[in-house]
């Protein structure tokens, strides 16, 4: 069996003798590879190249027995294809190029069908991946939910509070969602041109969905990644991350996802239990636990796969995206742990 064949069973929630793994941000600053090339070339510069977006994302396969490649990108391409830019502070944190301020700037936006255009560079980056990888591992295409890139164009970046996206949703429910409609419909374009590109999975981050208040989840996030995964080919393998959401968990279950991933503020096999027996779960080892020692790794890697045993449809992955902080022998023990285990 292929790496590429153990991810997609696992997605089918088929029995296997052991889980598929990769890790959130595998590919990125935790690699002295990564931070060699990040030196001679800006992050967007390697994300606007195909042939250096493919050679990040390569860099931790080589290195370590994972099953999974996710394509090196970001969110905010999305924004960026709609007119509006992004780029990184000096003091840490995303900074757009300027903040939605009012509807006709949120109606000035382009349409989804400038997606293609705007961003050929990520399928060209899917094309040569899947060229080498072929049918040995599993490659994975991501982007935002509509929810969390509307905070970082309604914010102006990264944000404390959220405040303005809040207060839209709840003072302009009408600009609210001809914001949400025109970034789904811009993901809905670029999740199939993901595919088409040889994406076998995707990946939507919903990574501020917990800052919204418990009643407004449906309404403000969920139902427009409810849309996104019935416009995708029917059983495509979507995965949703959306941290900080645990009270939503089954009604996310039931949006049409094949995984839902999970933080690591959740017992895992409490939500393996919990979750229809054909949804699978990804996680969800604590990425803290990457900056210890490879003996606190091992232990704690062992005993989530123990508590796992003898489930179906889990990929084993961090409870978030691994940390710059992370020891590279501390990756490894990870990897020859659950590639070991039986």
């Amino acid at each position: 069996m292929t790496s590429r064949q153990r991810f997609l069973a696992a997605t089918n929630c088929q029995p296997l003798d052991r889980p598929p793994l990769w890790v959130m941000r595998q590919a990125g600053r935790y690699l002295p590879e990564y931070r060699e090339l990040k030196a001679k070339s800006s992050f967007l510069h390697m994300v606007r190249t195909p042939e250096l977006a493919m050679e990040v994302t390569l860099q931790p396969l080589r290195r370590f027995a994972l099953d999974a490649a996710i394509l090196f990108s970001d969110i905010l391409v999305i924004p960026e294809a709609l007119g509006q830019g992004y780029s990184f502070r000096d003091t840490g944190g995303i900074a757009m190029d300027y903040r939605l301020e009012n509807r006709a700037q949120i109606d000035a936006l382009n349409p989804a069908d400038a997606v293609p255009e705007k961003l050929a560079y990520v399928a060209a980056a899917l094309r040569l991946l899947k060229a080498e990888l072929g049918d040995t591992k599993a490659l994975l295409g991501f982007g935002g939910s509509p929810w969390t890139l509307a905070t970082y164009m309604l914010e102006g970046g990264s944000s404390d509070d959220y405040a303005r996206s809040k207060e839209l949703f709840y003072t302009d429910r009408a600009a609210f969602d001809a914001l949400l409609e025109k970034i789904t419909a811009a993901l809905i374009v670029y999740f199939k041109m993901q595919i088409e590109a040889g994406a076998d999975a995707i990946q939507i981050f919903d990574s501020w969905g917990g800052i919204i208040a418990g009643q407004d989840y449906e309404a403000a996030s969920l139902q427009w990644i409810r849309r996104i995964v019935a416009a995708l080919p029917a059983d495509f393998p979507v995965i949703l991350y959306a941290k900080g959401t645990a009270p939503h968990q089954t009604d996310q279950a039931f949006t049409g996802i094949k995984v839902l991933s999970v933080d690591w503020t959740c017992d895992l096999a409490v939500v393996r239990h919990n979750l229809p027996a054909n949804v699978a779960v990804q996680g969800n080892l604590d990425p803290v636990l990457l900056n210890t020692t490879p003996e606190i790794v091992r232990r704690e890697t062992m005993r989530l796969l123990e508590s796992m045993r003898g489930t179906a449809g889990h990929i084993f992955n961090l409870g978030h995206g691994i940390m710059p902080t992370a020891k590279i022998e501390c990756m490894q023990a990870l990897v020859d742990t659950v590639t070991g285990w039986r």
